[in-house]
């Protein structure tokens, strides 16, 4: 008995290895396959829009999203105005919550009482939660009367008075329009950036705040000089993260945009998006140009994402780069 039982324990060691072995090969292959199924699906996306965009792009060309032209009768169409009407709208929206995110992010983390913290950040993510068509019935039963009654008034008298910038604020107070569009984007997307940022916030190693302010720095420069370095890539993840939303957004901003194909230099002037126009013409577009420029418009849009993720992450692989070299 004595004899069989390192054997037998030897055995045992060697089928529990190889078993462990096994579980470990499938679990990586597994995780594998989820990776690869990510990238097939977006692989298919690219070819998707591609295809059904094809038939446009091959009659229209590049000039296509340079083009002012959207005639449903004449089969002339172009996209410049639905992507300047996305590109102002995010713009204004990130312009706007950014800096508010941050301030937010700054008072859950560092100066607002323990006992405030966890229901205000709470009420940051239920905010998150609230579906965008209540957004859009929002921005246009609530906000656009109080915009065009007290808001447009004071902006066109205050900014629209400037020499240049002042173009951007005059025209009609009808309360829909880019800007409208844009400060419901903003409100819609700055929950999820405050969240994000909050959350990276609090990763940072107490010990390393801790020391800076034993060394007397204050409060915005512990923030700027040690919180801001450590979590500069879930920061920017989380402004990209809001991005995205902005740029896509559909139901909000065709509440309050006022869907009209035209290039305005004022803000108040309505306009269009991608995401709306395609909200508001897919249901009825026919097989042809119309239906085939409606999938070049969201091609345009992926493009539009993708160029401003990959910036992005250029911005960052330079920003690590350069931090070895820093004397």
């Amino acid at each position: 008995m004595t004899d069989s039982n390192p054997a037998q324990a030897s055995a045992s060691y060697g089928q529990k290895i190889r078993l462990q072995y096994l579980q470990d090969f499938a679990f990586e292959k597994l995780t594998m396959v989820f990776a690869a199924t990510t990238l097939v699906a977006l692989l298919g996306i690219i070819v998707s829009l591609f295809l059904s965009a094809w038939p446009a792009l091959k009659q229209f060309g590049i000039p296509f999203f340079y083009t002012v032209e959207w005639d449903i009768i004449n089969s002339e169409f172009g996209g410049l105005i639905a992507i300047f009407g996305t590109v102002v709208t995010a713009t204004i929206a990130i312009f706007l919550a950014v800096p508010l995110s941050f301030g937010i992010a700054v008072f859950l983390t560092e100066t607002c009482p323990m006992q405030l913290r966890r229901p205000l950040g709470t009420a940051i993510e239920l905010l998150a939660a609230v579906p965008s068509i209540i957004y859009g019935m929002f921005g246009l039963f609530i906000f656009a009367p109080l915009f065009a009654e007290y808001i447009q008034p004071a902006i066109a008298a205050t900014l629209g008075k400037l020499p240049v910038v002042g173009q951007l604020f005059t025209g009609a107070f009808n309360g829909i329009g880019i800007l409208a569009a844009g400060l419901i984007l903003a409100m819609m997307i700055l929950p999820f950036i405050a969240s994000v940022m909050r959350d990276v916030f609090e990763i940072v190693p107490p010990i390393l705040k801790e020391s800076a302010y034993g060394l007397g720095c204050t409060t915005w420069e512990v923030v700027t000089h040690i919180v801001l370095p450590y979590t500069k890539g879930g920061v920017v993840g989380g402004v990209m993260l809001g991005l995205g939303r902005a740029l896509g957004e559909t139901m909000a901003v065709t509440f309050v945009i006022g869907n009209a194909h035209k290039i305005s230099t004022s803000l108040f002037s309505p306009g269009n998006s991608i995401a709306s126009t395609l909200a508001n013409e897919f249901g009825e577009a026919e097989p042809g140009l119309h239906y085939s420029s409606l999938f070049a418009l969201g091609l345009a849009l992926f493009l539009i994402t993708f160029v401003v993720l990959s910036l992005a992450k250029w911005m960052l692989i330079r920003a690590e780069k350069k931090k070895g070299f820093k004397t």
